[in-house]
Order: structure tokens, then C-alpha cells, then sequence
């Protein structure tokens, strides 16, 4: 987050809404938290339905792993690249933009972290996270 420029906003809501709160079973049983599935994987893997049945998805050994492998995730894939040109406190346009570069196939996807956001008023973490920097 601090050291990528992502809002801790958007990183934040999305593990809670990716993985069930740590809920669901790919946070449970391979410790991702952000549904990010194998392309270009080379690690360790569990299977999963979603879009389509029993689709791969990349498993860690701790969570911790699972948010350092999201961040970079987004920083290294040219489809995210604009998002890094958005204003950094919008967690708003973040969201907007993290569908329209495809992260999830879910037309409702934005809002449904603008609420965990704002529900948890998460945006708090933005300032202080990115002012530490």
C-alpha cells in the first residue's frame, strides 16, 4: 500500500470483499484474500469455482504474502497503470477504475467497495498510511 502508492482504502475493502471478510474459502484455505487467480503463477495453487468451475487461483503461505503479492499485482500489469495517475485520496475513482481495467467481472464491484469503505470509514487509512511515506 505505503510503498506502491494504493490507497489503503481500496486495498482493505477489496481483501473484505474478495475474501468474505477471511471468510471464504480461498482466504481460508490459501490464504488469498484478493481472489487473484494463477496467471503467470509459478507457486502454489488451489481450485476454485467462480466465473467458470474449478478455475485456479494462486495460493499462499500466509496472508501477509497474499497483500504483499496484491499490491505488486497491481503495480506490475500495464493494465492498472492508469490507476496509479488517479488522485490517491479518490478511493472512489480507484474503485471505478480497478473494473474498468477488468480486476473483477462483477458490474457491481465499485460500489460494493465504496460502501465497505465507507462503511468502515476506511478512507481514514489513506492519509495517514500515505503520509507516512
Amino acid at each position: 500500500m505505503k510503498e506502491n502508492s494504493i490507497p489503503a482504502s481500496i486495498t482493505l475493502a477489496q481483501g473484505i470483499l474478495e475474501s468474505g471478510a477471511g471468510k471464504g474459502r480461498l482466504a481460508v484455505l490459501g490464504n488469498n484474500h484478493f481472489g487473484i487467480k494463477c496467471h503467470g503463477w509459478g507457486g502454489d495453487e488451489i481450485y476454485h469455482d467462480d466465473d467458470k468451475e474449478q478455475e485456479c487461483f494462486r495460493k499462499y503461505d500466509d496472508p501477509f504474502l497474499s497483500f504483499k503479492d496484491h499490491s505488486n499485482f497491481l503495480t506490475t500489469r500495464s493494465r492498472y497503470a492508469f490507476l496509479f495517475d488517479l488522485d490517491i485520496y479518490n478511493y472512489k475513482d480507484w474503485a471505478h477504475g480497478l473494473k474498468k481495467a477488468g480486476y473483477a467481472t462483477d458490474p457491481k464491484y465499485p460500489s460494493k467497495l465504496i460502501a465497505i469503505i465507507e462503511k468502515y470509514k476506511l478512507y481514514r487509512f489513506d492519509k495517514l498510511i500515505l503520509e507516512k511515506k
